[in-house]
């Protein structure tokens, strides 16, 4: 299988890497700068069970010099999705399948919901650019359950967790989706092939929707977030919220916020993804993770005041420092 991540970052080049090294697939990348410079120099890297895996790496700035793919993994940060998305023309053939591996509600999550109207997600899809250069059609849903940083261009540190689940966005299970669940597994992944991929991706937001940006505003780790009573208290009311929310997408959560709080903290003191962007100076990904939750409750009619002020409060924290512009066409 020919397979290109764009995006050879954190979760990009964890995956890259493993696929690369398992020996079962064709893998190159789509990147730029300092992380092309690395790839092609030292070829994909990753440091994982106190091991450096290394394997050959085909790396290009431009899509033309890699050609039709099978599998294009999206593996780039929110903001940077309207770009990725418009850049890919020339990887994709008749039967390319793209599988997001992203943080948040990718810009698909709406489409076949009852009554949803159709226009785009303006949060995750401002004017529709995500949806029309990658039709639903080609998607493969995916929701990654690990953790991974960069300590420097195109070395990957992998911190925990290798649990991919997938699968096609209308539900039920097909052919296509487990032959890359079966690559996937062969890399050395935990793979789940799930017949709900929606119902995965909003578990999943529902329990770091809150973390991740109170963890961002504050400095903190989610063991501190977690100590605070008051704090703890307002993300329990957000997280009620957004299961109403998803209760009306066909996604109701089947735990109470205390069950996830418990989850959360059996995993210690860690830095979410949104803090270690802070801390790195990088743009936050918000929208995917907070306003498109704002957004979809007010298109299906459930108020937020908990997540409006959670958003705001965040928004406003990383304008401020020059980390987060709203999308051009969003409230």
């Amino acid at each position: 299988m020919r397979v290109c991540v764009v995006g050879a970052g954190a979760i990009g080049g964890f995956i890259g890497t493993r696929l690369a090294a398992c020996g079962h697939a064709d893998v190159s990348a789509l990147a730029r700068d300092s992380v092309l410079e690395a790839l092609q120099r030292h070829g994909w890297r990753l440091r994982q069970d106190g091991r450096l895996l290394q394997a050959p790496a085909r790396a290009a700035a431009r899509p033309e010099e890699l050609g039709v793919q099978d599998l294009v993994v999206i593996a780039v940060k929110g903001p940077a999705l309207t770009a990725a998305a418009r850049s890919i023309g020339p990887l994709l053939g008749a039967g390319t399948l793209v599988m997001p591996a992203m943080n948040g509600v990718p810009w698909w999550f709406a489409a076949g919901v009852p009554g949803w109207s159709g226009a785009p997600l303006q949060s995750v899809d401002p004017g529709g650019a995500v949806g029309a250069a990658v039709p639903l059609e080609r998607v493969v849903g995916c929701v990654v359950h690990a953790s991974a940083s960069v300590p420097e261009p195109g070395l990957v540190q992998h911190n925990m967790g290798r649990r991919l689940i997938v699968g096609e966005p209308a539900g039920g299970r097909s052919e296509r989706v487990q032959r890359v669940a079966d690559l996937l597994e062969a890399a050395g992944f935990e793979t789940e092939h799930s017949s709900d991929v929606r119902y995965e991706i909003w578990y999943k937001l529902w329990g770091n929707m809150t973390m991740n940006p109170v963890s961002a505003i504050t400095g903190a780790t989610s063991d501190r977030v977690l100590a605070d009573p008051l704090v703890r208290a307002f993300s329990s009311a957000a997280m009620r919220e957004a299961a109403a929310i998803g209760a009306r997408l066909g996604c109701p959560v089947r735990q109470s916020p205390e069950d996830r709080h418990a989850v959360t903290a059996k995993l210690g003191a860690f830095k979410t993804s949104m803090l270690q962007d802070v801390e790195a100076g990088r743009a936050i990904e918000l929208d995917a993770i907070v306003g498109v939750v704002r957004e979809l409750g007010q298109r299906v009619g459930v108020a937020t005041p908990c997540i409006d002020a959670l958003f705001g409060l965040a928004r406003l924290f990383g304008s401020v420092r020059g980390l987060y512009t709203a999308p051009a066409q969003c409230e």
